[in-house]
């Protein structure tokens, strides 16, 4: 009996040593704090310098910045991209609550290699935003996307009207020089939104009713979008 017991121990210690670690959700409470810091980081850094930041005058008429830190491109013959992130809408003189959002897309062409790209996307017109609320944003086709000017102090030059309803700046740290964003998908992750807010907590509460208050997981990066928007309109 007793060999039969320590028998039947050694297996099930065996076993548990032996045994995968179990999945860890993506979307953990802890996942959410970075995210927001890291965005935060990616926003201070970009605007930290001069030559390569948002133009002010951009800034100023941003209606919704969203910040992707570490959108993830890997491609062999057949490539695709996907990132979590960040964005918030401008509300009267001031700034919102952030939601989060996730941004997905495909790509075809003989390149091989795996990139790391920090994404930025300045709305100009309201209809992005409402338009993701209604479900997704596919850029290119929902709304119209350019490379944005680069430069803090940029010039208005030619496009102050901002024809283009989104403008995008990224900062690659991969193999690639940049990331296409042309049917790039951008939607509203309700998952993170409810484990941050709430579960009664919709996209529409968030950037457009302005019913729900920004909470410490997300202030770093609502901390970092006041900042850098004032900074903007003091030069």
């Amino acid at each position: 009996m007793f060999l039969r017991k320590s028998l039947l121990a050694l297996t099930a210690i065996t076993l548990l040593a032996f045994s995968p670690a179990p999945a860890v959700t993506a979307d953990k409470d802890d996942d959410h704090a970075e995210r927001a810091q890291k965005a935060a980081e990616v926003l201070n850094e970009i605007m930290g310098t001069p030559d390569k930041g948002v133009p002010d005058y951009l800034l100023e008429r941003a209606k919704a910045i969203a910040v992707f830190p570490h959108v993830v491109k890997g491609a062999l013959g057949i490539g695709g991209s996907f990132g979590k992130g960040l964005i918030i809408a401008r509300k009267g003189r001031g700034w919102g609550t952030p939601s989060y959002v996730d941004i997905s897309g495909g790509s075809v062409g003989f390149q091989i290699g795996v990139s790391a790209t920090d994404v930025i996307l300045v709305f100009t017109d309201e209809g992005g935003v409402k338009a993701l609320l209604e479900g997704k944003v596919k850029l290119g086709a929902d709304a119209a996307v350019v490379a944005g000017p680069v430069g803090r102090t940029a010039e208005a030059g030619t496009d102050i009207q901002l024809k283009s309803g989104i403008y995008s700046y990224s900062r690659s740290k991969g193999l690639f020089a940049g990331i296409a964003l042309d049917g790039a998908v951008v939607t509203i992750n309700d998952s993170a939104n409810h484990k941050v807010y709430g579960k009664a907590v919709s996209g529409n509460d968030i950037l457009l009713s302005g019913t729900v208050a920004p909470n410490a997981t997300v202030m770093p990066f609502v901390r970092a979008v006041q900042k850098n928007v004032s900074r903007a309109k003091a030069n």
